[in-house]
């Protein structure tokens, strides 16, 4: 991983010579039929061969590469059919798979680590990960008392790796454009590296890790495993069964989706106020449907702090899209700072761009679906200079709840579940629901009551 592969780093020079201005401009209408047949041809044929030559250099990094490549795959619900449909595959391999490290190399950090007597504290190891992605891999074995686990295992020279990766990725960026326009990539590039940083830091991870744990014991929704024990670059925790998320996405059955999906969003919801942590890294990866019901849940090397719960602001910021006039809703947004200061927004229009983002929030049901987030991703990317998205601006402090809560719904459009989600947010997120109590009582709906 500390090497960079001399064709990933020529094929990334070749990509950023393709000509992005006639395909960053074709592109503006991803979805949308503003434009004539012949353009669109133009314009769907540069965006194919722009996803299949950036997903193959993010397949072929490690680090920060592909931290952004799982970042990317969740949101693969939201290009059209005809550019998603033959890299679907690519990105979902991306969430969870990289080349491993060689045996030889696990065995020295294991010893460098556990020390030179680490195959005492197994009973059993298995030199073949299980699982291989960013920063390190896990491999499954048993611990000396008998109790299976997962050994995390970080790449050797991770930390010089990602900072690689990323001056790769600062190079393809514009790339990126071609598929999601408008998405600001210089702040999402910032906000991995702060937090792939974090994630190097297994004492963090597992700190946060055994804090989920103790406030999820013996809950009948989740189960989170238990930290066994940390050493530098090592982590061991139980280990968990389970059906990854990303296989019931492929093929689960609906009441297997609907069930997924509650879940994972009253996880969101709920671990703000049950242990003053977000989980910020929600790729279906890291979730397991288990064979109980239950929603097993890994990883937690990125995690924000919001003690407290998740900020009554950005309970406000989600009960906006509820409001009943125009001119409430340019009140709340003018209050919150989402409009910018002496900009003048048309309360009709603002309205009617934010109505369909929050209907989640304003049905007692709602089906999340592929064709819905496809919609908002085109109304939100459309840069037309009459687009009110144009005047519209997110506040520093809320960009990282911002993206876990887009993260999520990503995950939700894939999983195309159908479930009471405005319940769940009634009940575990402080300001959305003013008067109603949080994080207590049962939400209605729910399948545990």
């Amino acid at each position: 991983m500390s090497d960079l592969p001399l064709r990933a780093v020529t094929r990334t020079a070749k990509l950023a010579a393709l000509p992005l201005g006639f395909a960053g401009r074709t592109a503006l209408g991803l979805g949308k039929k503003t434009i004539g047949r012949s353009a669109e041809v133009v314009a769907n044929e540069i965006q194919t061969r722009t996803a299949e030559q950036l997903f193959k250099v993010l397949g072929e990094l490690k680090g920060g590469a592909m931290k952004f490549g799982q970042v990317l795959s969740i949101f693969e619900a939201a290009l059209p059919p005809e550019i998603a449909g033959p890299y679907r595959a690519t990105l979902t391999r991306l969430q969870e798979s990289a080349p491993p490290m060689p045996v030889t190399t696990v065995h020295r950090v294991l010893a460098e680590n556990l020390g030179a007597g680490w195959r005492a504290e197994f009973q059993s190891f298995d030199d073949k990960p299980a699982a291989a992605a960013s920063i390190g891999q896990v491999h499954k074995a048993v611990w000396k008392d008998g109790r299976e686990v997962a050994v995390k295992v970080q790449y050797p020279g991770a930390g010089k790796a990602l900072i690689s990766d990323f001056n790769q990725l600062a190079r393809v960026g514009k790339l990126i454009g071609v598929l999601f326009p408008g998405a600001d990539v210089k702040s999402i590039l910032e906000e991995l590296k702060v937090r792939v940083r974090e994630e190097l830091d297994y004492t963090v991870e597992a700190a946060s890790q055994s804090a989920f744990a103790k406030a999820y014991s013996g809950d009948p929704d989740f189960l989170v495993p238990e930290v066994i024990t940390q050493s530098g670059s090592v982590l061991v925790t139980e280990w968990i069964y389970g059906t990854p998320l990303s296989q019931i996405i492929a093929k689960g059955t609906k009441a297997e989706r609907d069930r997924a999906g509650l879940l994972f969003a009253r996880f969101l919801f709920s671990a703000p106020v049950r242990c003053g942590l977000l989980h910020a890294d929600p790729h279906p990866g890291n979730f397991r449907l288990m064979e109980d019901g239950r929603l097993g849940v890994i990883d937690f090397g990125a995690v924000d702090r919001l003690e407290g719960g998740l900020q009554e602001e950005i309970g406000t910021l989600m009960r906006i899209g509820t409001l009943g006039s125009p001119e409430e809703i340019v009140e709340a947004c003018r209050t919150e700072g989402i409009i910018r200061d002496g900009v003048e927004v048309d309360g009709a229009a603002l309205a009617a761009f934010i109505e369909p983002l929050a209907v989640p929030m304003k049905a007692e049901t709602f089906q999340f679906s592929r064709e819905w987030l496809r919609d908002q991703a085109a109304r939100v990317t459309d840069l037309r200079p009459d687009n009110v998205v144009r005047y519209l601006n997110l506040p520093n402090d809320y960009v990282l709840v911002h993206r876990t809560i887009g993260l999520g719904t990503g995950v939700l459009c894939q999983l195309e579940c159908e479930g009471p989600f405005r319940a769940e947010a009634i009940r575990w997120v402080k300001g959305f629901a003013p008067g109603e109590p949080t994080g207590e009582g049962t939400a209605a709906g729910d399948p545990s009551a």
